[in-house]
């Protein structure tokens, strides 16, 4: 399993290094000047050199892409062009705020997906297995930024049962009222991936219903709903793993829109922010964050199905 893991870990470093060098050329080929941020009208040529001298503009591209990957190497991400702040610090203060959010998004998810596909299998082409069908494609096909302003409408200025923005209330510090603001922004989130694996956990639970073993166990005097929460369930929950690794820059990229609704401070909405100033460090940064966060969890999800499938180890092995 180690030599698994050690595989996986290597395969990942030359996709981050293939992410830095995109991102790297998207924002320095990009229309525009990072300097102009700095120039103003009144400067001479020789300080607008020296604007461009002090941000390294003025070396070759290969060389300022050497300089900036060994300085991420160090986790310094420069400066932000609009605070003027360490993007390192910056980053780090929003993470956990999203990282929160996609975590809990991804626990809702699975906690509503696994009975919902598994008793639309138990039930299938008969009522709840219609409704839920019905459900799953809206789900699927609702774009995530009219649902959330549809939420904020109902939830916050018609029924004034949740807050519409932010994380906290001004003046309030506690756990409930976190969770009050995280509803929302965890429904929208949370949504579109109750639909697919929803949808993908019930396709697979039908395709255990024909396989040898579930025959086997019925014959035997098994009842189906003992079957399908003792056996089926457990092999069809493998696929889900794997989903739910894909459905991870769904998430990340969702996160940009949904925080930037909701007002939710992190790291989407810093980097939306950035995007519109023009902060170039800022954008890069959270380019490279969110990638790394995507393979760790495609990571996660590579380990977890190794470990539940033995299989998957013996096939590397060779």
């Amino acid at each position: 399993m180690k030599k698994y893991i050690l595989k996986r870990v290597l395969q990942a470093i030359p996709i981050l290094f293939f992410v830095s060098i995109l991102s790297f050329l998207l924002m320095n080929l990009a229309p525009g000047n990072p300097a102009q941020a700095f120039i103003t009208v009144k400067m001479n040529p020789a300080q607008v050199a020296q604007v461009k001298s002090s941000l390294g503009l003025d070396r070759p591209i290969p060389i300022r892409y050497i300089n900036w990957l060994m300085n991420i190497l160090h986790g310094n991400f420069g400066y932000s062009y609009i605070t003027h702040q360490p993007v390192t610090e910056e980053i780090l203060a929003r993470l956990p705020a999203t990282v929160g959010l996609m975590g809990a998004s991804m626990i809702i998810s699975i906690i509503f997906a696994i009975p919902l596909g598994m008793i639309s299998a138990f039930k299938k082409n008969k009522f709840f297995d219609n409704c839920t069908t019905i459900i799953s494609y809206i789900g699927i096909s609702i774009p995530s930024f009219w649902f959330a302003l549809m939420l904020v409408i109902l939830l916050s200025s018609k029924l004034k049962l949740l807050p519409s923005a932010g994380m906290h209330t001004i003046g309030v510090d506690s756990t409930l009222d976190v969770i009050k603001h995280s509803i929302m922004p965890c429904i929208v989130l949370s949504f579109p991936n109750i639909a697919v694996l929803t949808r993908y956990l019930r396709s697979s639970a039908l395709n255990q219903f024909k396989e040898d073993y579930v025959i086997t166990a019925l014959s035997k005097g098994l009842s189906m709903k003992k079957v399908l929460y003792r056996h089926i369930l457990k092999n069809s929950l493998l696929p889900l793993i794997t989903i739910l690794g894909m459905s991870l820059p769904e998430l990340v990229s969702g996160a940009f829109i949904t925080e930037t609704i909701f007002g939710w401070p992190g790291m989407g909405k810093f980097g939306l922010n950035a995007v519109f100033n023009r902060d170039y460090p800022v954008i890069m940064a959270t380019t490279m964050i969110s990638s790394i966060l995507l393979i760790l969890g495609n990571l996660i999800s590579d380990i977890l199905y190794g470990i539940l499938d033995p299989r998957i180890r013996v096939v590397n092995k060779h």
